[in-house]
Parts: structure tokens; sequence; C-alpha cells
């Protein structure tokens, strides 16, 4: 299995559709909404979805056992393919609300919350955690914490190969240090070999994919590398690893119009779906008038797909990007 990491304000439904259109087979992951919201709020605006964007996880946020089985049916029955709880981000905000990686300090907590939310959910429920927070000893802490949390039904784990440190370190500064430990993440596949388990963290190519499937892991979960130079990560992976065919990127841009004459026509801007387009064709020439064009005219008022395909217009053959 190979999925993209559920990303704060990136890895929105616009963004999903993107992704999509390069990848058919990859697992593609929500922004993390929390089960507050999603209990309380506009459930539809929350957690709405272009039926184009299956196979399509869900991520909450919560502590609550109670509030995340409430959340976990909902999401169920918006056609989510699997339930994720997070237990690895490390921001202020998501602590202050005692979820995220704060949780890897309460493991008898997370599986009485992932064992309500399985009661309650007819799809798979799995946890995206990191392998320690703080002064944790990572080689102690994660084994427990996989014992204790697939002892409560969970048999699908996403684990970020690093520790998370809750404080001293921004969240952006989280995602770089400290190192991360893979050995820590294949060793945890060897000792849990009935646990399906996908690594996370620093995963820059299709090459360092193949390098952690050859490793025994499951899955390997793709961040930011997908966000900034998606062609580079996604327009290969079907073929590569399902046996599917590979696009171009200029088909990409043509292909995901339908979606964005759908979007405007329900009310919706260019720019919402452009602004995850940048780094398209990163490394191609035109690749700065691509971002400009996208940049500075996708956010006008009745902007249309004509901007995007001016900026199309910009980018030169690939073969010219080694000359």
């Amino acid at each position: 299995m190979i999925s993209v990491a559920p990303m704060m304000d990136w890895t929105d439904r616009h963004c999903r559709v993107f992704h999509r259109v390069m990848s058919r087979d990859a697992l593609l992951y929500t922004e993390m909404v929390t089960s507050a919201a999603v209990v309380h709020g506009n459930r539809h605006k929350l957690l709405g979805f272009d039926s184009l964007e299956h196979p399509l996880a869900v991520q909450l946020g919560g502590s609550d056992p109670a509030e995340l089985a409430q959340a976990a049916k909902i999401a169920a029955d918006f056609g989510y393919d699997e339930i994720n709880l997070n237990v690895g981000c490390p921001s202020d905000r998501v602590q202050s609300g005692c979820f995220g990686a704060i949780l890897l300090k309460s493991h008898d907590l997370v599986a009485e919350c992932v064992a309500a939310m399985i009661d309650a959910s007819p799809v798979d429920v799995t946890v995206k955690c990191r392998i320690g927070v703080d002064d944790q000893v990572p080689a102690d802490v994660l084994p427990a914490f996989l014992e204790t949390v697939s002892k409560a039904g969970v048999k699908r784990f996403a684990i970020h190969a690093r520790m998370a440190w809750l404080q001293g370190l921004s969240p952006k500064e989280n995602r770089t240090l400290p190192p991360l430990d893979y050995p820590l993440v294949y060793q945890m596949k060897r000792a849990f070999p009935d646990l399906h388990l996908s690594i996370n963290g620093g995963i820059n190519s299709l090459d360092e994919v193949e390098t952690h499937l050859k490793n025994g892991m499951d899955g390997v979960m793709i961040g930011r590398a997908a966000y900034h130079d998606p062609a580079a990560i996604l327009l290969g992976l079907d073929a590569r690893f399902f046996g599917g065919t590979t696009m171009s990127a200029e088909q990409v841009v043509y292909d995901i119009v339908p979606y964005i004459e759908r979007h405007l026509s329900a009310g919706g801007r260019l720019h919402q779906v452009t602004r995850h387009m940048l780094g398209l064709f990163n490394g191609r020439p035109g690749a700065r008038s691509w971002r400009q064009i996208l940049s500075m005219e996708a956010t006008r008022d009745r902007a249309g797909p004509d901007v995007l395909l001016r900026a199309l217009a910009q980018i030169g053959p690939e073969a010219e990007v080694a000359a």
C-alpha cells in the first residue's frame, strides 16, 4: 500500500482530486479534522468529497472515545474507505486538546478510543503515530504502544519514523528534527508480523519507496514530497508498483479541467484548485512562468480554465530538461 499523508492546509478535497488524477491506486488522506468538529460542526463542509477521490481515508483527531465513535460512524456513513486516528501531530493546538502525539503517553486511552471507533464503524479503523515523544525511549514505547492498541482491534498503523518534541520544537521543526529512525520501524515489522505497517517520514522518491518495501514494510506513506513535487512522486507510481500506466504532466492538466469546471459552476474559485498544482512542472522549462501565471491570475474574479491552459502553454518539452 502506498499513500499520501494527511497534511494540514494541503490535502483538502481539491488537492486530493489533483493527486487522484495522477495516481489511481494511491490511498489518499484528508487533512485532520477533530471529532468535535465532525459531531457538532458543518459535516458536509468538513467531510464532503468527490467520488473521484476513492480510495480515501479520513483522519480524525480526538481523545474522547464516545465522541470519536460518533465521528467515526458519521465519516463511515459519508463513504470513506478508512477512519484513521491521529496519534502523531505535535502542534500546540493539538496538545491543548489532548490529542495527537501527546496520546503516545496514554496507550490505554488510545486503545479505548479505537475500540469504540471499531464498534461504531463498518470500515477499517487505523492509527498514524510517531515513534515516541519527548524523553520516551522509542525502542521501549513503540512496541508497547503497538501491542496495546493492536489488542484493541487495530491492524494497520502508519508510523512516522521520528520522535515528536512537544516542548521546545515548533511543528515545522518537528518535521525535520530529531533524526529519522527507519531501522526501528523495520524492527517493529519483524516483531509484529501480523500487523500491516506503513512507514512515513522524509521519503522523497519512488526509489526510496521501493527500498522501504524491500526492507519488509507493508506500505509507504509519502508526505511533503508528494505535494511539492507531485509529478516526480505520483505520475510514475501506478506503473512502478501497481502495473498501471504513466501519464504526462500535461495530460494531468487536461484531465482536471472538467473537475475545475464543475467546481466553478458550483460557486468555487479557480485558485482553490490551482494552488495545489504549482509544483506540477518542477524542473521543466517554463515552470516559473507556470507558477507565476497561476499565482497571479487564478485568484482573480471569474478566472477560469483558460488561465490554466495559458499557463500550460509556457511549458517546454520534457526532453529539454537535460539541456
